[in-house]
Parts: C-alpha cells; structure tokens; sequence
C-alpha cells in the first residue's frame, strides 16, 4: 500500500507538466486605423445596443419585436445552440478522465462439476463431485495517470472546441438577426416603392383626362392620348410586379421568426428615413468583438492542443488499477473479515515499433494547427475589408442621397412646368412624358440609395460584431458531472 501511494504522489507531481507547445494566439495583420472612417464625421453617432438588441437604433418597434423572435423561434439557431450543448458536454466528459473509474461488481454462482473416474481396490466407479456456491462482492478502481498530459490536452482542445462552438452560434445569431434586418428594411422600401408608384398613377390618371379633354375639344391628337394611356398602364404594372417581391420577402421573415408563412402578415408601412450610424473604435478591438474571429481563434487553441496530444503518444501509458472485496462460498458471513481480498497493481504499456506512425500524426496534427493559423489570419483580413467597405459605403452613399434628393425635387418641379406649358399648348405631350418619367425615375433612384444606406448601416454593425465581445463566450468547467 505504502507503495502505491508512493506511485500515486510521483505521479500527481509530474503530472503538473504536459508535452506539446502551449498555446500563444499568433499575431493577425491589424491596422493602426480605418481607412475609411477619415473624413467621415457622423452626428451624434450611438452605440449599437450590447449583445442581442443592436437593432435599437433603428427605432422600429415593429422590427424590434420581430428580432427578439428570433432566438426564441429561429430553427436554425436552436440546431447551432443544441451543437454548442453538445460541445460543452463533450469536453465535461473529457474532464472526468482525469479521475479514477471506480466500480463494483457482485456475484452469486452455485456450480457442480462433471463426474468422474475413481479407482480402488475392488472395482472402478463414478464419483460425482460436491455442489458449490461461490459468493463475491468486489470493487474495483482504474487510473489512468496523466503524466505527459495527454488528457489535459485533450480536455484543453475540447475546452476550445466548445467556446468555438459557441462563437458559431453567436455567429449564426448576428446573421439571422442582420439577414431578417435587411429583409424588413427591404420589404418598407417595396411598400414605399408601391406608395410612390400608387402617387406616380394619380398623376398619371389627371395627365390622361387633359389629354381626353383637350382631344375632345380638338387641341391634341389621338396618339397623345394612346402614349398617356400606355404611360398609365406600364406604372401600374410596376406597381402589380412589386407585389412578387414583397410577398416573398414576408415569407423571408416569417421563417426567421420560426412561423408558416400562412400565419404570418406584415402591414404595409413606411421606412424611417433616419440613417443610424455607430462609432468603429479602433481596429484592435475588432478581434474581441466578431465571432467569427472569436471561433478561428479558438479553433487554433484546440488545433494546438491535438498537438500535444499527438506527442503524448511517444511515451508509455501509465494505468492503476485495484480490487477490493469480500468472497465466500456461503452468503452468511460474506462480509466478514476472513473473506477479504484485494489486489493492487500497475501497467506500463509503449509501441516499441509504429513504423513512423506516431511521427506522421504529430506532423498532421502541426499541419492541422498552421491551416487554422492561416484560416485565423484570412479572417482577420476579411473583417476588416467589410468594416472598410461599409464605412465607404455610407460616405459615398450620403453625398449621393444628397445630390439625388434635389435631383428629385429639380424633376418634379420640371415636370408641373412642362404640364402647364402643354396646357397651355406651348408644348407637345412628348414632353409632358418625357418629364414625367424622368422624376418617377430620379424618385426610384432616390429610394434606392436611402435603402442601400440603411443596408450598409445593417451591415457595419454586423461587421463590428452587433455589440458582441469575447468576454460573453461562457466559462466551460470541466469537472465530474453533477449526479443525477
């Protein structure tokens, strides 16, 4: 006994060290500033909401409501978030490794034997041998010893590979609340595009009964009242065609909130015209707060792990293992102190030849971990290209909203001008048209680019993490499960 404990204490001291390197985050290309954020000075710029609720800013109720369904409803989110549960418990179990698999087995055998031959003086017979009973209640005790640390890196990689699933679902989260974002806004620029054609139509309708009237009295010909007709008729059949796009774009919302789409209906309504913006911060700050930057990082910590798991194979594994209990051939009495036994031991086992087997697996496991460097880095790069990209977006997007919003109010004024002129016969229908078309055509433009601002808006603030950080990723303890 005195021995076994002397194993035990030699091997809880080693088993302070692991083999294999220990992990350092390998450093990403990050700039000392955004490039596109000189010049670009927006007012009272707000913070997007922490965590989930980013979408704030838009001060929407209705798309408020609709976000918060997502994680409660969202089918996709519940299979990422069942992953990470999974995840997590994977690496708890990886954790009990670490201590002794204790049992304990017990036995009840009445057994008897074949007869046979017994010879004396006199003549041979067939002797049959007694009945037996054998009792037995026995404990036993398995310890694997982690000397070179092969479990703790296999707990360390686990550990990792849960964090960075949680990270994915962080991940999906942001994309499923961005993806239903830009559905919303999409769908208020279909309704506004319907209001403003229902708008163009009116007008359309009034240029068609001058055109009667006055062909009725003689002043305009019959094609100026065929080409009013043909006006009319192409802005009311754009105005039927949005309906495709609207109605697929609720369908588009109604999954993301986990609903049929038969149970699902959005009002028409209008867009706000406020185009949130939210502060970049630095760029270094970028790698706490994407997820997805969170996840390469952590699936290079587990990838280095393996590392040390691959090499932890060069040396032999260390097992104890012992019995204790009581065994009788009567019930009565089993637990009695003659019937004691007990057996204490140790295994060493070791490949003496792999044939190179173990040296190619730590090459595939370093291997392994340089593809998740790079994957990391790649990342990295990607990131900040879509941070660089929206903050150009919304700059270029501003001044060309505000050149084509007087565009706008240029072509409407343009088009009263030429209807009173031909009123007054100073022109020909053509140029009624021809004004007409020109400013439904400025107004679609104009709407155009107030949607891709406010799409750009949706994705810097995805790009910047939606207000997510490191510091949300859960503590993953790695201990004995809590019994049942």
């Amino acid at each position: 006994m005195r021995t076994a404990l002397l194993i035990l204490t030699t091997a809880s001291t080693l088993g302070a060290c692991a083999v294999g390197p220990n992990y350092h985050r390998p450093a990403a290309a990050v700039p000392a500033h955004f490039k596109e954020a000189d010049g670009w000075k927006p007012a009272e710029p707000r913070e997007a909401a922490s965590g989930t609720q980013w979408w704030l800013v838009y001060d929407d109720a209705l798309l408020n409501e609709l976000e918060q369904q997502v994680e409660v409803s969202n089918q996709t989110l519940k299979a990422s978030e069942a992953a990470w549960r999974q995840a997590v418990a994977l690496a708890q179990a990886a954790g009990a490794q670490l201590y002794p698999a204790v049992g304990v087995t017990a036995s009840a055998q009445r057994s008897r034997g074949t007869a046979s031959n017994f010879t004396n003086t006199t003549s041979p017979t067939l002797v049959r041998p007694p009945v037996t009973n054998e009792f037995s209640l026995l404990g036993s005790a398995s310890w694997e010893l982690d000397v070179w640390g092969k479990i703790r890196r296999t707990i360390e990689s686990d550990v990792a590979g849960a964090k960075a699933s949680e990270a994915e679902l962080a991940a999906a989260r942001l994309s499923a609340q961005a993806t239903l974002a830009v559905d919303y806004v999409q769908l208020r620029v279909a309704d506004e595009q319907i209001q403003l054609l229902a708008d163009t139509i009116k007008g359309y309708q009034r240029s068609l009964e001058i055109t009667q009237n006055q062909y009725k009295v003689g002043v305009a010909a019959k094609a100026d009242v065929i080409t009013a007709q043909t006006q009319l008729d192409g802005a009311q059949s754009q105005q039927v065609g949005l309906g495709v796009a609207r109605a697929q774009l609720e369908h588009a919302i109604a999954v993301l909130i986990g609903k049929p789409p038969a149970e699902f209906t959005l009002a028409p309504a209008n867009l706000g015209a406020t185009i949130p913006v939210v502060p970049v911060g630095v760029p270094s700050a970028l790698l706490e707060r994407r997820p997805d930057i969170a996840d390469a990082e952590r699936k290079m910590a587990a990838a280095n792990a393996q590392i040390g798991v691959a090499v932890a194979a060069y040396f032999p594994d260390l097992t104890l293992s012992g019995t204790f209990g009581f065994a009788s051939n009567v019930a009565s009495g089993l637990l009695h102190t003659p019937n004691n036994v007990w057996s204490v031991g140790a295994s060493a086992n070791e490949a003496l030849l792999d044939f190179g087997a173990r040296r190619y697996q730590v090459h595939a496991a370093r291997a392994s971990y340089d593809a998740t460097v790079a994957t990391y880095r790649q990342t990295v790069l990607t990131a900040f290209q879509q941070v660089e990209d929206q903050l150009a977006a919304l700059r270029i997007l501003e001044q060309q909203y505000q050149v084509a919003d007087q565009t706008v109010k240029d072509a409407n004024q343009a088009v009263s001008l030429t209807l009173n002129q031909y009123r007054a016969g100073i022109v020909a229908y053509t140029a009624v048209v021809t004004a007409q078309a020109t400013a439904l055509t400025d107004s679609q433009t104009l709407l155009g680019i107030r949607q891709s601002r406010l799409l750009a808006s949706i994705s810097l603030i995805q790009a910047l993490g939606g207000g997510w950080s490191t510091q949300d990723l859960s503590a993953v303890h790695t201990a004995l499960p809590t019994p049942l």
